[in-house]
């Protein structure tokens, strides 16, 4: 079968049953069991979020009904996960109600075997494996293919959990479905490690990071099929990541800054090249807050501790500077934010706009002010260890839903058992022209994702 013949499978759904907690919460919870969204949290819009396990034919028999006692028990300790998001009556903020009114898991089979999948192309693969969220904050899909491989896919409210408080459940999860004892990673619902300061200390340079969510511009519908956003995924050899930190620094920047350098000055090119009008560019690299506002000890915390800083250059110095300089730039973006500080003024900043929610700018990049563009660092995804007492994964994912309105960019390591090189999965959401021109000028760096690749 090829390719293209693989994207018309059907995906049937056999049943659905909601899974609630088997206990009482771990963690005592408020009399009114609500958990207040930390200001952090309220930097996310109400946007999904989807993860998604690909798996071998287990090679002894497996029933979904004990990978579903087994969330019931993972769902003692992550309580909130079971939860919905409702309105504060008072502000009309959203916040967590933990109702135990648990996660809904559907089951389902698939007509298409394992190595039949397209997964370059996520639209025709992860999409299909990956629930709608009709009930609560988190929903899990379990499909069976025609071969016997299993694939859970996942989708969650980004308001409640970041991908470190995901892999984190995910973890959990898996570990009790294999050993069938409590978790060793026990998350902390603690909101108060992220309290703003009194009295507040306002960074006013936050103005150009950050702004009101009622200062988002419209969408504008575009008629060109280059220009809409879709996704694709590709592996990166070790090397070849290497070599980019070498060109982009002689070693001086790290891997990230060296190869979101490397694909901002293509994105730049693939603008210079089919519309001139289009003058600048925005990068944005997301930022986890954990280990400069937490002690080690405490980053079990679960929720959003996460800031978007940006960068913008002109189009025509990210295409004419040289791999080095534009990594320095990417250096400077980063820089000024991965500080405790910068974490401190941001909750205290955004303290003063509430209730109205607040965005990062480079989100609200409108059609006429050229490509933009968020990198994100999946190094810690634990992809070899999402086992859940059938072997470890042969792919994983995260995936952004289509609806987004600025490209997203997560690097993640490959799932290969032997990968102790260090090759890198690479899921880009991008716009279809940028991706096809990306295709063609550095196939050397991305290599479709395929079944020889991951040996399946």
């Amino acid at each position: 079968m090829t390719r293209l013949e693989a994207c018309s499978f059907n995906v049937t759904t056999t049943r659905k049953e909601i899974v609630v907690p088997n206990s009482a919460p771990l963690l005592p919870l408020p009399e009114n069991k609500i958990i207040s969204l930390s200001n952090l949290d309220l930097l996310l819009p109400p946007v999904d979020i989807n993860v998604c396990f690909f798996y071998k034919k287990p090679l002894h028999n497996t029933t979904n009904d004990a990978l579903k006692m087994s969330l019931a028990r993972a769902l003692v300790s992550y309580n909130v996960l079971a939860g919905e998001v409702v309105a504060n009556s008072i502000t009309g903020e959203p916040e967590i109600l933990c109702s135990d009114g648990g996660v809904e898991v559907v089951e389902a089979a698939a007509d298409v075997e394992l190595r039949e999948l397209n997964l370059h192309d996520p639209y025709q693969s992860i999409a299909k494996f990956v629930p709608m969220k009709n009930h609560g904050v988190f929903a899990i899909q379990v499909t069976e293919l025609k071969c016997g491989s299993l694939v859970v896919g996942c989708t969650f409210d980004h308001r409640i959990a970041d991908a470190y408080s995901m892999n984190m459940f995910l973890l959990s999860w898996a570990e009790i479905s294999r050993s069938d004892v409590s978790t060793s990673y026990v998350p902390s619902l603690n909101r108060s490690l992220l309290n703003p300061r009194r009295p507040l200390i306002i960074d006013s340079s936050l103005n150009q990071m950050y702004m009101p969510i009622t200062s988002l511009l419209p969408t504008q519908e575009t008629t060109n099929p280059d220009n809409i956003l879709t996704s694709r995924i590709y592996y990166i050899k070790a090397d070849v990541i290497q070599e980019l930190q070498t060109l982009a620094s002689n070693g001086k920047r790290t891997k990230l800054e060296s190869f979101s350098a490397f694909l901002w000055k293509l994105v730049a090119k693939h603008t210079a090249t089919t519309d001139s009008k289009l003058l600048n560019s925005k990068l944005g690299v997301v930022v986890d807050g954990r280990k400069k506002l937490m002690e080690q000890e405490t980053n079990t915390y679960f929720g959003n501790v996460l800031s978007v800083p940006f960068g913008e250059q002109s189009i025509h110095d990210l295409t004419h500077k040289s791999l080095s300089c534009v990594a320095d730039e990417v250096h400077k973006v980063l820089e000024s934010s991965v500080t405790k500080e910068h974490f401190l003024n941001l909750i205290d900043w955004i303290e003063t706009r509430r209730p109205v929610p607040v965005i990062s700018r480079i989100y609200g990049t409108g059609t006429g002010e050229g490509p933009g563009f968020v990198v994100s660092s999946g190094k810690s995804f634990p992809v070899n260890r999402i086992d859940f007492g059938w072997g470890s994964p042969v792919f994983g994912s995260y995936h952004l839903p289509r609806g987004s309105r600025t490209g997203y960019v997560m690097t993640m390591p490959s799932p290969l058992v032997d990968n102790s090189g260090g090759d890198w999965i690479v899921y880009l959401h991008l716009a279809k022209g940028q991706l096809e021109f990306i295709e063609q000028e550095a196939p050397h760096v991305f290599k479709p994702i395929d079944n020889d690749y991951l040996k399946i």
